[in-house]
Formats: C-alpha cells, structure tokens, sequence
C-alpha cells in the first residue's frame, strides 16, 4: 500500500461505533473535520451528554443502525470518509458497500492481516505530530503492537523536527530572496539539517539553534 496524507478541513468523516476504537479514530480526524459518531452507546470519556450532542468537532448521535439503514447515513451526512468500528461485522461490511457504490473511501477497523484490499478501503496508520512535520507508519495490520512501538521510539527521534522544518523554510526563503544561487542553498540547507547542535538546541527550545544555524550558513555562502 502507497501512503498518501489528506487534508480533511472542511470535510466530514463519518464513524460507526462508540468503543475505544471508533473514539481514537473519531478524535484522530476531529484535528481537521467535521465528524459525526453513531453508535448506541458511548464508551467512558466519550460520552455525550443527551441523545445528540457536540464536543468541538465531534457530533455523537446516539443510534443503533441496521446493514440496511447503512445506506441512509451515507446520503445524510455525505462523508469524505467512513470509519466502520464497530464489533458487527455485518455492519461493517454493509459500511464497505455502502461506500464502494459511492467512490467514498473507508476504513475497516476490524480488518486485519495483509490481504489485498478493494481499491476504496484505507488503512489509518500509527503517526507521530510535530507540526508542521509528520511521520506515519503501519504494518499492514499484521502488528499493531509493532506499530505502537515504532510510533513510541519515533516520538523521541524527531523531537525539534517541527522547529527544523520552520527553521531551514526561513533560510531557504531568506537565501532565495538575497539571490543565493541554487546550489548553495540546497547546501546550505542541508548542512543546517544534518548538523547535531542545531538539532540539540531545538529539541531543548533553545535559541542557539537559530544561532547556529546562522553561523552554518554563513560558512557555506558568506557575504552572498
């Protein structure tokens, strides 16, 4: 599977099932969209209060629909996306139905394994935020708990990546503004990104890394 990244502002997402799993995934996607979480009940630390209500971009209706009624929530939401979490598997392949006839993507939460899957169900990957970078990773559902694992030792490796990210897209402009020639700032760019005390500074918040990154520079373009 090809990973691709989606931006979701201004869509909805629509989730079947209230346990712990459609509530990750239902506050995965509440970073960007509108979604809409039905299931009879809710599970602890999610639970709405009334038969319908919001939580800043979370709507809980609380409903217990049958395969047939799948269809029906389709048409009223009108989802980029449909996640199927509960523990009917009836339910869930109705959602994957549902949403083949209509080209709108999906994800099975109860699928596991690495056979090949039909070209509208997407896989939610384990991903690590440090905006405005972001890593992601899956296993093909063989090992979520190797997912987890990866996602846990990744947190730690790309501490200060989000600063770097910020840091090196100023200095490219900067340079690109002073008409640095391309290579330069290409290398330039790259002696900063590899360079450990702009990393070190940056994963502790100092402002030495910008220092620093100033004197790599330098030493790469000079007065240019």
């Amino acid at each position: 599977m090809i990973p691709l990244h989606h931006d979701f502002r201004g869509e909805t997402v629509l989730v079947f099932g209230g346990g712990p799993v459609g509530a990750r995934k239902a506050r995965r996607f509440a970073r960007e969209a509108r979604v809409v979480v039905v299931s009879p009940e809710f599970t602890d630390g999610f639970e709405p209060e009334g038969d319908a209500d919001t939580d800043g971009t979370v709507e809980f209706v609380r409903a217990a629909p049958t395969p047939d009624a799948v269809p029906d929530w389709f048409d009223r939401v009108e989802p980029a996306l449909v996640v199927a979490a509960t523990d009917d598997a009836d339910l869930n392949a109705a959602v994957g139905e549902a949403a083949d006839e209509r080209g709108v993507l999906y994800n099975r939460a109860d699928r596991s394994g690495t056979d090949r899957r039909p070209v509208g169900e997407v896989v939610v990957p384990a991903t690590v935020r440090d905006e405005p970078v972001v890593a992601s990773l899956a296993t093909g559902g063989a090992s979520p708990a190797l997912s987890k694992h990866l996602r846990e030792r990744l947190e730690t490796e790309l501490a200060g990546a989000g600063a770097m990210a910020e840091l090196t897209g100023g200095i490219r402009a900067d340079l690109q503004e002073r008409g640095v020639d391309s290579g330069l700032r290409r290398t330039a760019v790259r002696r900063v990104v590899r360079d450990s005390n702009v990393w070190k500074a940056l994963g502790t918040g100092s402002a030495n890394g910008r220092k620093r990154a100033t004197e790599v520079v330098s030493e790469v373009v000079g007065d240019e």
